[in-house]
């Protein structure tokens, strides 16, 4: 069965049973956010969830990568329909807190299918890991071993390394606060053994939005020193393989995933491993970034000479909060008529968002038609941190702001 087909099916015995999901084809895309936006009594700013781009991206992510198992990033959107969808997919998740455990878990997400992917927890979040039966972890320190033997016996450890980070990626402070460094390895794995707990495997993150394949096999082939350094303590053999996040939705990703499955053949080959090696990934913008768009409304306009000033109802501490400083992937069109905006004269124009921070401006000096109250400006990739690292400030409250559910299908 293929992943729209079990998407269809699901849709009637999940939560989303009580969503209207609009089917459209890719031209009536526009039509549709005209539509929800005429029908608002206040104007008010809103999401667009396409789930048609979710079936995609997994059928995308199976066929480049298909002895690695997903575990959604849950932190880099938590939207209930998301998650529900991910999950009727055959997508698992990665949780890095109890709120994020909880969420999942009232989806119908089984604690099986979640990997506590948080090497530093709070005493009171692993308690309540270990009363639902989450019961795989990450850990880079000897005192958050102590911490799990104290609270959660039960739990199988994951070893988080330090892996070289893209020096291209967007972010590359991820090794800056986790992973274990190569001397540490060895006293980690003794002390978990001594404590009675069973580390299974490895885990790392290259960063986000890697640029660079090659920074998977560094990693991939830092992993294998560890699989080598538990054996030769004679430790239990090790059998999972956590090759973190950094995906995107671009032309490389073919490119790292082929990078990936010749690093894991050559560190991993099968006449030297056991044949139920778990290779799991935790991807979360791959997913998420493409199959949102964001709506919003021009509430504020201001002329200066040949330049334009808008103010609209979303801002930096709403869904623009990160990328405010990583625009690389958002874009951005006025709500006209087919391609009526193209054939207008641009202005030098920037947007503000609604709070009173001078900081808060979405987007400077763009070229923009002359646009007025009321119109419309439509973001584009917008599902990754951004709803789920939005703020209350000013009163502007993210978590209000609506999603509406589409299957935009394309014959």
């Amino acid at each position: 069965m293929s992943a729209s087909a079990s998407l269809q099916l699901r849709l009637g015995a999940t939560q989303l049973k009580n969503w209207d999901v609009h089917r459209v084809s890719g031209d009536g895309f526009t039509a549709l956010i005209r539509s929800i936006s005429q029908k608002q009594k206040d104007r008010e700013p809103f999401y667009i969830l396409d789930l048609g781009a979710v079936v995609r991206l997994m059928d995308m992510w199976k066929q480049a990568l298909p002895n690695v198992v997903p575990y959604y990033a849950v932190k880099c959107n938590c939207q209930p329909p998301l998650i529900t969808a991910l999950a009727s997919l055959g997508a698992n998740f990665d949780c890095a807190s109890r709120a994020e455990i909880e969420t999942v878990m009232a989806l119908g997400v089984g604690a099986q299918q979640i990997v506590y992917a948080n090497p530093c927890k709070g005493e009171s979040h692993i308690k309540y890991a270990a009363s639902v039966g989450v019961n795989l972890t990450t850990f880079d320190s000897m005192q958050e071993i102590d911490k799990i033997k104290m609270w959660h016996k039960k739990c199988d450890l994951l070893l988080r390394i330090k892996a070289p980070n893209d020096e291209k990626g967007s972010w590359r402070s991820l090794g800056a606060k986790f992973g274990a460094l190569r001397e540490e390895v060895v006293p980690l794995l003794q002390h978990a053994n001594a404590a009675g707990l069973r580390v299974i495997g490895v885990s790392f993150h290259v960063g986000s939005k890697v640029n660079d394949p090659q920074v998977y096999r560094g990693a991939i082939g830092s992993a294998r020193g560890v699989f080598d350094a538990a054996a030769q303590l004679k430790l239990p053999p090790m059998h999972v393989l956590d090759i973190g996040g950094g995906f995107q939705e671009s032309p490389t990703f073919h490119e790292i995933a082929a990078v990936i499955k010749e690093a894991i053949n050559d560190y991993f080959p099968s006449s030297e491993t056991s044949e139920d090696l778990k290779i799991m990934a935790e991807p979360g913008r791959f997913f998420a970034e493409t199959a949102f768009t964001l709506v919003s409304n021009i509430i504020g306009k201001r002329v200066r000479g040949e330049k334009r000033e808008y103010w609209i109802d979303d801002g930096i501490y709403g869904s623009f909060n990160l990328p405010a400083y990583d625009k690389s992937s958002m874009m951005v069109k006025p709500l006209l008529g087919g391609s009526e905006w193209m054939n207008k004269a641009k202005f030098c124009s920037t947007v503000f968002g609604p709070t009173c921070d001078s900081m808060d401006m979405v987007v400077a000096e763009s070229q923009l038609p002359e646009l007025h109250m009321n119109d419309v400006l439509v973001f584009y990739n917008m599902g990754a941190y951004t709803a789920s690292a939005g703020t209350r400030f000013n009163g502007f409250d993210i978590s209000s702001i609506s999603t509406f559910l589409t299957y935009v299908y394309r014959p």
